[in-house]
């Protein structure tokens, strides 16, 4: 303490030439010389005031005196130094005072704060990160509340600030923060802040019954809305579940608050529209989920009603992370089922079944697909089980073998494999690629992807559509048959002929054989091209990716995910994981060729599949085997053989038929059939006539330097340009639906006076697809904090921001003014 007083008097004397001690207790009689700085005379005052005036005054006045008075003081007139006091100030070295000067803590009260919290004061390190916080014109409140944010181990004391920090501690089972505050005398005071500024008001308050207090204000909506108390809490609670490092902790207390409140009980008797207007529990979101699978099952809730259910759930529900792959599901068999049972499958012509595949019926696969992985890989699978079978039965009953039986009719009627309004797999070279590098002017780069599905390629192509600077079409093709790897890969090199050989394989172009990467690039050679493997490809440095491209007419990349995962038993479940691999892998082979200065890109495959996730029923199981001469290859999805012997169950082909050479003849079982092979899987196979096995996707890919994608445009519809109340609803209007070149745009929307923001601030997702514009509204409810009573009558912004790419910063999107005319003002906080 000796050099903190002696540190206080030298700062003193740094002002004032004169300083007057006041020792009551005479503590410091004996020591007094000690503490006073150099060049400071002692004097000490022993009922000769008058000497001691006239001395300081008149006989020395340029000189530093310490002028110490022991024991009790007269006051009033009747102390006769009180005019050098007034001017000068007076000195004491009682702890409290000290503490109170190095805190610069003016606010009346200081001297019984100091004293109530000794424990807290008598710590340095606190004192010194109060020290720190403090400001010259703070109250006690917020001393005390900076005091609690020092106890906590954080800078922020607002109220909010503290109470989040607790809740997370709370919610962690950590209680070392709230037993710090009542250690250190603060509880009683972060209670009353608790009363005051949220109206929690209880005689044996705890964190934990703040918590259950807080959500049953929720449940209840925070309906007492002319209440200043209620918009602190909703404001908070809000920006809790906001907030990344708080929503974790808040979720996990609503799991309790659930259970402590029975609300699973209650959502149960709630309604579809209650339930998707809060999302304060999880047990609402499970409920919802439960509501939406029986109105899917029963086919009772409209398919738009479900879609914006889903997409309101994504808006708004802090849940829906959680839950994002199970709605994945709910949303394809909201449009799979009803796009299934309303399907016209009868097919009037080999062309039209062709082209109606290609435009509508591939959506279903594509559906069944998303909903197939959804469900393989939802974060709970129970509550899908009933759902699956229905799936599960509409799309093998009611489409897959519908669609085969009336195509079969088709595929019996064809005198060959071809159409001339159809674009034939064997003509894939001569149609796309020749008039690309006719002349050697352009180059052009094919990927191809083994059983790249049409349904895979369309999404594909709307996701690479989603690249900025990049533009995608999707055409069809007639794929070969058999439509099995060796000849399809064959029939897209360029070649005159395509014959088989001897026993089947290779496939012979122009008599020279396909098979294999080198093989491959010996036929390309004659057109100046290359073929490599993508995994080879994606092994390379850009600068030898770039050489490769430039020292080549033409580069056909050979990519393998799709039928490397199903074509094995073991693992032919994982089909559509390995579909939606794909897509990324060749979204990334596609954006690595055009930074190698590739220009036309285009992706196509050797054949699609059939995939069912159930057993195959009996009845497309043929019992009876494949007859001939010789049966070379038999498949189970295609024979090869000479000689081979007709029956209902195939439909035979002459290789001439098919545009092949040899004199291997083809069988293809009918419909969706498979042969039985010992040990094959069930689920993925191709080789066969199905639309889903020849039905076969070109992509052209195209990349520019304009940009072709951007946001959707948000506009604000204010239905008045005052606020006269705790509160404001605004309208937002999304220009245009979302597409693949028109995609959603996140923003944040707050009132702002001047930089300060004055109320809580959601973030909104701006996400609709519908063409309707009525569907495209969407209403933002802000609730004014304590901040907005500095901006009482005065011009305030609505303000939209948008997010600064991957920053977390945010920046200005859109504004409009308001006028600020309140009659009350809120109530009090830190």
């Amino acid at each position: 303490m000796a050099s903190s007083i002696s540190d206080h008097l030298a700062a003193r004397f740094e002002q004032h030439r004169l300083v007057v001690w006041h020792d009551p207790e005479s503590s410091y009689a004996t020591d007094v010389d000690a503490h006073a700085p150099n060049g400071v005379a002692v004097l000490r005052v022993q009922n000769d005031e008058f000497g001691v005036k006239h001395r300081v005054l008149r006989d020395e006045p340029s000189t530093k005196f310490l002028i110490y008075r022991s024991g009790p003081v007269a006051e009033g007139a009747g102390n006769w130094l009180l005019d050098l006091e007034l001017a000068y100030g007076v000195f004491t070295a009682d702890r409290g005072a000290l503490l109170r000067a190095d805190l610069s803590l003016n606010a009346p009260g200081s001297d019984e704060l100091i004293a109530g919290h000794e424990t807290f004061f008598g710590d340095a390190k606190q004192v010194s990160k109060l020290t720190a916080l403090l400001r010259a014109d703070d109250d006690l409140a917020k001393v005390q509340a900076k005091m609690c944010a020092v106890v906590l181990g954080q800078k922020e004391h607002s109220f909010s600030e503290l109470t989040r920090t607790l809740l997370v501690q709370h919610a962690a089972g950590d209680s070392a923060g709230y037993k710090a505050l009542v250690t250190q005398g603060l509880a009683d005071f972060h209670w009353s802040g608790a009363a005051k500024i949220y109206g929690y008001d209880s005689q044996t308050p705890s964190v934990a019954g703040l918590v259950l207090w807080m959500f049953k204000q929720a449940r209840a909506g925070f309906a007492a809305t002319t209440s200043n108390a209620a918009r602190n809490i909703e404001i908070d609670f809000r920006s809790f579940r906001n907030d990344r490092q708080s929503l974790v902790a808040l979720k996990k207390l609503a799991r309790q608050a659930e259970i402590d409140l029975d609300y699973v009980e209650q959502a149960a008797d709630a309604s579809l529209a209650e339930l998707v207007a809060t999302d304060i529990f999880d047990a609402g979101e499970k409920e919802i989920i439960r509501r939406l699978i029986d109105g899917i099952a029963s086919q009772t809730i409209p398919l738009h009603e479900i879609a914006d259910t889903i997409r309101t759930r994504r808006r708004d529900s802090v849940w829906f992370d959680d839950y994002a792959t199970l709605y994945a599901a709910l949303g394809a068999a909201a449009e799979l089922i009803p796009a299934i049972r309303s399907a016209r499958i009868d097919v009037a012509s080999f062309d039209d079944g062709f082209s109606r595949y290609r435009d509508d019926f591939f959506r279903i696969d594509q559906l069944y697909r998303h909903y197939t992985l959804a469900s393989q890989t939802a974060e709970f699978t129970q509550p899908l089980e009933a759902l699956n079978e229905q799936v599960e039965n509409a799309y093998v009953t009611d489409f897959l073998s519908k669609l085969g039986i009336s195509w079969q009719q088709q595929v019996d009627q064809a005198e060959s494999w071809k159409t001339l309004a159809i674009t034939s797999q064997s003509s894939f070279y001569n149609h796309y690629i020749a008039p690309q590098v006719r002349g050697g002017r352009k180059k052009a780069v094919v990927v191809i992807s083994d059983a790249l599905r049409y349904e895979v390629a369309d999404e594909l192509t709307s996701k690479i559509r989603r690249e900025n600077k990049y533009d995608a079409k999707i055409e069809a093709m007639l794929g070969v048959l058999p439509s099995y790897t060796q000849l399809g890969m064959a029939a897209l090199l360029p070649h005159k002929t395509l014959a088989h050989s001897e026993n089947g394989d290779p496939v012979l172009a122009d008599g020279q054989p396909s098979n294999g990467t080198a093989n491959r690039s010996k036929i390309l050679s004659s057109v100046g091209g290359t073929a490599i493997q993508a995994t080879e490809f994606l092994k390379m440095k850009p600068s030898e990716r770039r050489d490769l491209y430039a020292a080549h007419q033409v580069l056909y990349v050979y990519h393998d995910t799709i039928d490397a995962t199903g074509d094995k038993a073991v693992s032919e479940h994982r089909t559509f994981k390995a579909a939606a691999d794909a897509i990324d892998d060749l979204v990334d082979i596609v954006k690595k060729l055009a930074n190698a200065n590739a220009t036309n890109i285009f992706v196509t495959a050797d054949h699609g599949f059939l995939y069912q996730e159930s057993k195959l029923a009996s009845q497309f199981n043929l019992t009876v085997k494949p007859q001939g001469d010789k049966i070379v290859v038999a498949n189970r999805r295609y024979v090869l053989g000479r000689g081979l012997k007709e029956d209902d169950a195939f439909r035979r082909f002459l290789p001439e038929q098919l545009g092949l050479s040899s004199d291997l003849e083809v069988q293809i079982p009918n419909s969706i059939c498979r042969i039985v092979k010992p040990g094959a899987g069930f689920q993925f196979v191709h080789g066969g006539a199905s639309l889903q096995e020849i039905v076969v996707p070109v992509i052209s890919i195209n990349k520019g330097r304009s940009d072709t994608v951007e946001p959707v445009n948000v506009d604000i519809h204010p239905e008045s340009d005052k606020i006269t109340t705790g509160q404001i609803v605004v309208k937002l209007f999304q220009q245009s639906p979302v597409t693949d070149q028109r995609t959603a745009r996140k923003l944040r929307a707050g009132l702002y006076f001047g930089d300060q923001l004055i109320s809580n601030e959601p973030e909104l997702l701006f996400d609709a697809e519908s063409a309707e514009g009525r569907d495209r509204f969407q209403s933002v409810r802000l609730l004014l904090s304590k901040d907005a009573d500095a901006a009482n009558n005065q011009s305030v912004e609505f303000r939209l921001s948008e997010p600064i790419g991957e920053t977390g910063e945010w920046k200005k999107y859109k504004s409009a003014p308001y006028t600020l005319k309140r009659s009350f003002t809120t109530d009090f906080d830190f």
